[in-house]
């Protein structure tokens, strides 16, 4: 049951949301027992974000969310797909995306709780 919310401070076509939303999903399958099958996305863009004090430049903020733990080796190989996909589809360099990883035992679904 993952969850991928990314802020960008520029703007999205459809074309790039649908590669985005495409890439994301192949993703995922790195953190063991993750699949698109599950996955949810929210993408919020011409997000005021300043990093380092620029907000002149393009940045993103990209929240994950995971029902149950995952290795470190799977954050930082899913931190790497995040960046690359973000870098190339968009044009925002890696060293002005932060990403932010949250684990939880608890998560609904269809009117219940795993």
């Amino acid at each position: 049951m993952p969850f991928i919310h990314t802020r960008t401070s520029c703007a999205l076509t459809a074309e790039q949301e649908t590669a985005l939303k495409t890439r994301l999903g192949q993703a995922i399958t790195l953190v063991p027992g993750k699949s698109e099958q599950y996955l949810m996305l929210d993408f919020s863009q011409q997000c005021h974000l300043y990093f380092q004090g620029d907000g002149d430049k393009p940045a993103a903020f990209v929240e994950v969310m995971l029902y149950g733990t995952a290795p470190d080796s799977a954050y930082d190989a899913l931190t790497g797909a995040i960046t690359r996909i973000l870098s190339e589809e968009l044009g925002i360099p890696a060293s002005r995306i932060y990403v932010e990883y949250q684990e939880t035992s608890h998560w609904g679904w269809n009117g219940s709780n795993f």
